[in-house]
């Protein structure tokens, strides 16, 4: 080539690196000028224990330095607060609740919404190679054409030269199961990290076995963050990080008693890092360094890939992109809501639902009976759960401490930025009164729209919706909307909520029915005017969960001995699923005062249901026959 054509060539090369992109979609249009993107993804931990985001915190060098250069997330949140409901809400970029993925563990997986695919499926039509390395745990049927790979081999390095990339790194270092230690392992095992450094957050108690655990769990991020720094050693050897944009998050908070399960923000506000290369620094809103506050949620993960990778969101998507050419910082910034949502954990049954908008966050507790510490297998085989609960038994908490233990308010409402623990309540405070109200109504409209599909008992929805969530939730929309307004009731002063108990109770819907005696149970003594009704229902009615929740509110009430109308309900249980619901309101009036007891045999219960120790009846079952 000769020196004229070699100056040209180098002069048009310059002046095109320094013009301006027309548009991301032309910059990535091809496969040779699209970023490499890879996830790193660990287990079970909160943004409260990273020195990047809290000074007390952990610090994780290789994070920290994937930090400055690149962008810190304020304010990243995962929606539901354990594995399968997180990583569903990312697989699909929907809202759990809308499209039946909001269980843990699906008691049967779920079709994705009609006509939407798992988001890598898209990245692989457009020719990227995509792998996950392992964890999986989506709540949906995964249909063809996810991954090139997704197991424990699974590596980038499989795919075909200068083809790009999308790879999931998973870390379980960090796993609730890693502090299942034994009373004589705390004992026999110290840790580096100092427990007399620990100080507790203030809703635990300050004990040994909390401080140990505490330090084990920094132990934990320290290891952890030397196998991240190896992962990133090898794409330093791949010569791979000036092409590569790479995200770490948190796949939802933890994972010390109370946390994972629970959507307090120790459950849900995540870590969440991105590094953006040089070369790529147009796709990203803030230079190098920078610290965003605009909220993310995981619906928004997965569409963001996609428009980074130049790849069109699906409209059925719930989330939208967070980085990109045409995401200014202004608009990210002025993102500031998050809809958060918990369900059964496990064999444990709940229904609550957050917002946060700002520094203020609503959360509604549709079954507020139903306390927090209700005993969950997994959950306490940890020795801090077990101390925790004991402490309660004996007395020895605090007011703060012992609210795990205690019915919730239906509703509370928390600043989180004079109040990040989330240990004053200032839902009946008349200074905040406006915030409460805007807040409920705005949840309230948010669930009704999607529509939410926990409304119905799991069963009722596994044998009539779960083959088309979405489907199902669209025709039944109405009715759903209207038994959210049963439910919100309980909101009311008794004697506004009265009428509305009253034509629930009375209603032909057998939902409605339920949820006016979910209603009587929030009221407590209060809704002694429905004792009548009730004892009619739990005696008459012709379906056993509304037999059950009647029963429920009259022995909660101390005003008829419940165990007969359970016990037969329970013995004509239909699915492990029904089953499992009507043990959930046993555990409850056992543990609650004034402490039922019930006689429960296996002989009452499909033996299939118990084939295998981690079956949830199987599990109910161990934890009545412990009592």
């Amino acid at each position: 080539m000769n020196s004229s054509l070699r100056f040209f060539l180098h002069a048009f090369l310059l002046l095109w690196a320094a013009a301006p992109p027309v548009s991301a979609q032309n910059q990535l249009s091809s496969s040779r000028e699209r970023p490499n993107i890879v996830w790193i993804v660990s287990e079970d931990n909160s943004k409260h224990y990273l020195r990047l985001y809290e000074a007390e915190g952990e610090p994780m060098p290789h994070i920290e330095a994937l930090a400055r250069q690149g962008l810190v997330f304020n304010h990243a949140f995962s929606q539901g607060p354990v594995c399968s409901v997180a990583r569903s809400t990312i697989i699909s970029g929907c809202y759990a609740p809308r499209t039946g993925a909001q269980y843990h563990r699906r008691t049967r997986h779920v079709p994705m919404p009609e006509g939407l695919h798992m988001f890598p499926y898209y990245l692989r039509q457009a020719g990227y190679y995509t792998t996950n390395n392992s964890k999986e745990d989506y709540n949906f049927i995964k249909g063809e054409g996810v991954w090139d790979e997704s197991s424990r081999q699974a590596s980038y390095r499989h795919r075909k030269a200068g083809q790009p990339f999308f790879h999931v790194q998973n870390f379980g270092i960090t796993h609730e199961g890693q502090l299942h230690f034994s009373r004589q392992e705390m004992q026999q095992q110290p840790t580096q990290t100092d427990p007399g450094s620990i100080t507790p957050f203030p809703y635990h108690p300050n004990t040994p076995t909390f401080r140990y655990t505490y330090a084990r769990y920094h132990d934990l991020h320290q290891q952890l963050d030397a196998a991240i720094g190896d992962f990133l050693a090898q794409l330093e050897a791949d010569d791979l990080m000036e092409n590569t944009i790479i995200f770490y998050y948190g796949d939802h908070g933890g994972v010390l008693p109370g946390s994972k399960g629970y959507i307090y923000e120790r459950g849900l506000h995540v870590p969440l890092v991105v590094y953006v290369p040089e070369k790529w620094r147009h796709l990203a809103p803030a230079p190098p360094g920078s610290r965003i506050d605009g909220f993310v949620r995981f619906i928004d993960l997965g569409p963001t890939v996609l428009h980074l990778a130049g790849v069109a969101v699906p409209e059925d998507m719930d989330g939208q992109p967070f980085l990109g050419a045409d995401i200014e910082l202004r608009q990210l910034n002025a993102r500031d809501r998050v809809i958060s949502y918990a369900d059964r954990f496990d064999e444990k049954y709940d229904l609550v639902r957050a917002l946060r908008k700002g520094r203020y966050k609503y959360m509604r507790n549709y079954q507020p009976f139903n306390f927090d510490g209700l005993y969950n297998y997994y959950r306490y085989k940890m020795l801090a759960y077990q101390e925790w609960r004991e402490l309660f038994l004996a007395g020895k908490l605090n007011a703060v401490q012992q609210q795990f233990f205690l019915p919730r308010p239906a509703e509370t409402l928390y600043d989180i930025e004079a109040d990040p623990h989330e240990t004053h309540n200032l839902a009946t405070d008349p200074a905040y009164a406006q915030v409460l109200f805007a807040l409920r109504e705005e949840l309230r409209a948010s669930l009704k729209a999607m529509p939410d599909l926990s409304f119905f008992p799991e069963s009722y929805f596994v044998a009539h919706g779960a083959a088309n969530p979405v489907q199902f939730g669209q025709q039944h929309k109405a009715e759903i909307a209207r038994l959210i307004e049963v439910a919100d009731l309980s909101l009311l002063p008794f004697e506004q909520a009265r009428p509305g108990i009253a034509q629930a109770l009375a209603s032909a819907n057998p939902w409605q029915r339920y949820w006016g005696l979910i209603v009587c149970s929030s009221f407590g003594q209060a809704a002694a005017p429905f004792y009548p009704s009730a004892k009619k229902l739990a005696r008459k009615d012709p379906e056993k969960l509304v037999r059950v929740r009647a029963a429920e509110f009259l022995g909660l009430t101390g005003r008829m001995r419940p165990q007969k109308v359970i016990l037969k309900a329970l013995a004509q249980a239909r699915t492990a699923t029904e089953a499992n619901l009507i043990m959930n309101t046993i555990t409850l009036l056992m543990d609650s005062p004034p402490g039922y007891a019930f006689d429960i045999r296996r002989s009452m219960l499909n033996p299939e249901w118990m084939a295998r120790p981690n079956d949830l009846v199987a599990r109910r079952m161990e934890y009545f026959e412990q009592k």
